[in-house]
């Protein structure tokens, strides 16, 4: 690990597609070792972009991001060490799946990076154990579940052991067991200090797994606590967003009615 606490950090940055308008504009944010942050807004706010922008798979109009304190840089070498310390998981899993079993897909990263047979194999065993799909590592990926092929595509990303994980709407098309067991790996992952950032439409789970939230609207976005930024009425409805129950629940009885994640025992999942 390095020093750094701050391992992402984007300074006045914006991004337009070619021959489109700002899709977002003078953004400030950092990703800190250990933490987890939600994106949140409406389709085509600009969550996907910005992710692609804090992995350095696009190279913003303005401003800067900087990779554990460095400049990134869009060159080979710039986007292959961004690789070696961020991992963007999709929300599609078959647009990132295409081995020809759940080891060899899991495996794709780490050979490409040179390491010896022993790592390769260590880092594939750990993150098909992270993501609980030791079981199916000879399955083909494509004769698997929606959500089974989730956490392949997931376990592919942490075999790379990254330090931060940027998951785009991570649960969707998960039953309530599926995404209650996959929240708990990510739970898991982040008391191990990987940073959590995930981009989602469920305001529900951002309020209970992220301590800071992004609220993207106009291009622009407001960030902090998320016990903050998530119950500003008019902040959450200028962004077309619900409020998350759990704090308006927890007012009207007296009592916080929200549990934190147990990452002590997994849920049980029906896959």
């Amino acid at each position: 690990m390095t020093a750094s606490p701050t391992l992402i950090a984007l300074d006045a940055v914006s991004y337009a597609y070619p021959h489109g308008p700002l899709v977002l504009h003078d953004v400030h944010l950092q990703v800190r070792r250990g933490s987890a942050m939600a994106l949140l807004g409406a389709n085509g706010s600009g969550k996907s972009t910005l992710m692609k922008l804090m992995a350095g798979a696009l190279q913003p109009r303005s401003g800067q991001v900087l990779i554990d304190a460095i400049p990134a840089t869009y060159n080979r070498s710039g986007r292959t060490r961004a690789r070696s310390l961020i991992q963007l998981v999709l929300q599609e899993p078959d647009d990132q799946i295409f081995g020809v079993s759940v080891r060899a897909d899991v495996s794709y990263g780490p050979t490409n990076q040179g390491l010896s047979e022993k790592e390769i194999a260590a880092r594939v065993d750990w993150a098909m154990e992270r993501a609980e799909i030791t079981d199916l590592a000879e399955r083909v990926p494509q004769q698997l579940s929606y959500g089974q092929r989730k956490r392949v595509s997931l376990a592919g990303a942490l075999a790379m052991r990254p330090q931060v994980l940027l998951l785009d709407e991570p649960t969707a098309g998960l039953d309530p067991a599926g995404a209650a067991q996959l929240v708990h790996t990510l739970a898991l992952l982040r008391q191990e200090g990987t940073a959590i950032v995930l981009s989602t439409h469920d305001v529900d789970l951002a309020y209970a797994f992220a301590d800071t939230a992004v609220v993207l609207h106009d291009g622009g976005v407001r960030t902090g606590a998320c016990g903050e930024i998530m119950t500003d009425a008019a902040l959450m409805e200028r962004a077309r967003l619900e409020l998350p129950w759990a704090p308006l629940v927890s007012r009207a009885l007296g009592r916080t009615v929200l549990r934190a994640v147990d990452v002590a025992a997994p849920p049980q999942t029906s896959e």
